[in-house]
């Protein structure tokens, strides 16, 4: 009678723990997905820290999503990878937390990202850091850590000119290790074959290339083709097209940065190339926009003109005098408007920039660089003044041929009238030369300024 009495017990008790457990939630911590608008997902009972990841379980698999923002106990989602079938009270917990599934408890995980250093060269790789050329990943190595802020007092100064190996930049717009110069583009100009000559000729230890939100057929024409296997090897490639979600475009500038920054802080000269920041600023005002921010510059919210600085002030020297990082980034400017809020932001911000002219391009002339609008702020302190004076006395030339060649096609040009434009007209044939070059050749700095000294009858010294 005792021992019954006590089994009776024993199981009450198990079964009021049972109950117990099944009323509990399914993870450590877990929230409920309230609300899609968009690309904005509302989870209500999960507080999150922003740029935490968490999962959203829809049943039939598993996503994974950041935290953007967030309004008291509302936390404000954005999914990684773009996902389809999402239906409302879906349950969402952290990343890495255990969930319940039919099958008992699982751990959501997401594709390693590779180790942050030399296992990332000759790598393809998205906006985590996830590799996407399908080789393998070996997370034996340590991963290393990027500097996110540097102090400006203590970055070393720009005082040794890059060899871009293109003759119009090593020339007049002799580029400073530790620069960052803009590429302002309409589309079809001949961007993305100055970016393959400038990643194939540029004088560096490693090259970081984040294609971000251009077209997905390029990554691939872009490994293949444009870098080719030698250059590859040292080049680390970051992906994240424009069929990707907002967040993985952000996030595929900020890798590739993070990239960058590493191998500097390691003692080793970079070229970082973004294309394009003009992409980024789009994926931002997504973000911005869904967020509830005010457009207050065509389209664009607030939080975008404040990203761009804190993206690009990364970059550039940092405490060590022996490394740098040289960064190329594109701005696209849509229907040839230069004064695009974001290419009026980016002039303020880079060091230089580089326009590819519309006209130029049209008539065959490649790389269409318009050295009469284009100009590098770090020149002068990287260059000799007898290479100055050769640069400023061409591009003095280039500039009053383009305003005087109206006159010569209307036959209203009287030599003997300006001595000026008498000898641009004399030199331009052998000006329009020395400025072309084809995507395959390379001319680096010391030949660039031995030609010039032939052309403008200086000394290259």
């Amino acid at each position: 009678m005792h021992l019954a009495s006590l089994f009776d017990t024993q199981r009450r008790r198990l079964k009021a723990l049972q109950q117990r457990v099944n009323s509990a939630p399914r993870s450590v911590r877990e929230g409920k997905l309230v609300k899609v608008s968009g690309l904005l997902y509302e989870v209500e009972g999960l507080p999150m820290v922003i740029g935490d990841r968490a999962a959203v379980n829809l049943g039939h698999s598993i996503i994974e999503a950041e935290c953007i923002g967030f309004d008291a106990g509302t936390s404000y989602l954005m999914p990684v990878d773009p996902i389809d079938g999402v239906s409302p009270g879906a349950p969402v917990f952290p990343q890495g937390a255990p969930y319940w599934d039919v099958q008992g408890f699982k751990h959501n995980r997401t594709a390693d990202a590779l180790p942050m250093g030399d296992s990332l060269l000759g790598r393809v790789v998205d906006g985590f850091g996830r590799p996407i050329d399908g080789k393998p990943v070996d997370l034996s190595h340590p991963s290393g850590q990027a500097t996110k802020r540097l102090n400006p007092l203590t970055r070393a100064p720009i005082h040794e000119p890059l060899d871009a190996g293109i003759k119009a930049v090593n020339a007049s717009l002799t580029v400073g290790r530790g620069q960052r110069v803009g590429i302002f583009a309409g589309s079809g100009v001949g961007k993305s074959v100055m970016l393959g000559m400038l990643a194939r000729n540029c004088v560096a230890d490693v090259i970081v290339i984040g294609l971000v939100g251009e077209r997905g057929r390029e990554v691939r024409e872009f490994c293949e083709d444009t870098l080719g296997e030698q250059a590859m090897g040292r080049a680390v490639v970051v992906a994240a097209p424009a069929d990707a979600s907002p967040l993985a475009r952000i996030r595929g500038a900020s890798y590739a940065t993070d990239v960058a920054t590493y191998f500097r802080d390691q003692g080793r000269h970079v070229v970082l190339i973004i294309d394009s920041l003009t992409r980024f600023a789009m994926a931002q005002r997504e973000i911005g926009l869904s967020l509830g921010e005010a457009p207050v510059s065509r389209g664009y919210p607030p939080s975008v003109f404040a990203k761009m600085p804190e993206l690009v002030e990364r970059v550039g020297n940092g405490e060590r005098i022996d490394a740098s990082i040289t960064a190329f980034y594109t701005i696209l400017l849509e229907g040839d408007d230069i004064h695009d809020p974001v290419a009026d932001t980016a002039r303020g911000i880079l060091d230089g920039h580089i326009f590819l002219s519309r006209n130029l391009a049209d008539s065959g002339h490649y790389p269409a660089i318009d050295i009469e609008k284009s100009i590098s702020r770090v020149m002068p302190r990287v260059t000799s003044r007898d290479h100055q004076d050769m640069a400023r006395k061409m591009k003095m030339l280039y500039s009053r041929y383009m305003q005087g060649r109206e006159l010569i096609s209307m036959g209203a040009y009287v030599p003997g009238g300006d001595p000026e434009l008498d000898q641009a007209v004399k030199l331009w044939p052998t000006m329009k030369n020395f400025l072309q070059q084809s995507p395959d050749e390379r001319v680096g700095l010391e030949d660039t300024l031995a030609a010039l000294s032939t052309l403008m009858g200086g000394k290259a010294a």
